[in-house]
């Protein structure tokens, strides 16, 4: 359990930190784009008051709060499953990627109201309109992990 406190946590102060920097420092919330290599990588301020690109999203303050449950169910499920036992390492530090991104996005949800998006990437002439964030990733790469690594599959 150490090994996944350890990563969900690095994993949420990563991204917390970054949306700081970024969205407060950088004052990307007001200035709304920042070219940074383009058009690889680029910073588009995006409130996300949905999930994955914005779906379910309205300006319904009772959204924001099932989002919140949402994201707060899935931690514990994962955590809940994990504490079953018999899980390797590998197991409990993808579970801890997941946890950390989804507590990211639900602090920003508590917080600003929505989800502080700013990662925008574009490649070979395909212009990406979405925005994402470090926690994004997390809880992307976190469930692909549990999906492929769980116990019962026969993945290496």
């Amino acid at each position: 359990m150490r090994l996944l406190a350890l990563t969900a946590f690095l994993v949420f102060v990563a991204d917390q930190a970054t949306k700081y920097l970024v969205v407060v420092g950088l004052d990307l919330q007001h200035r709304l784009s920042i070219d940074v290599l383009p058009p690889l990588l680029n910073f588009r301020m995006a409130w996300n008051r949905g999930v994955n690109f914005g779906l379910f999203a309205n300006d319904a303050g009772v959204m924001r709060w099932v989002l919140i449950a949402v994201s707060a169910a899935i931690s514990l499920a994962v955590l809940l499953w994990t504490r079953r036992g018999g899980h390797p390492p590998r197991v409990m530090a993808i579970a801890g990627i997941l946890i950390g991104g989804a507590l990211g996005n639900l602090v920003d949800r508590v917080i600003w109201g929505a989800v502080a998006d700013f990662l925008n990437m574009s490649c070979c002439g395909i212009a990406n309109p979405y925005s994402f964030n470090v926690a994004d990733v997390a809880i992307f790469a976190g469930a692909l992990g549990l999906i492929v690594f769980s116990p019962g599959n026969k993945t290496p």
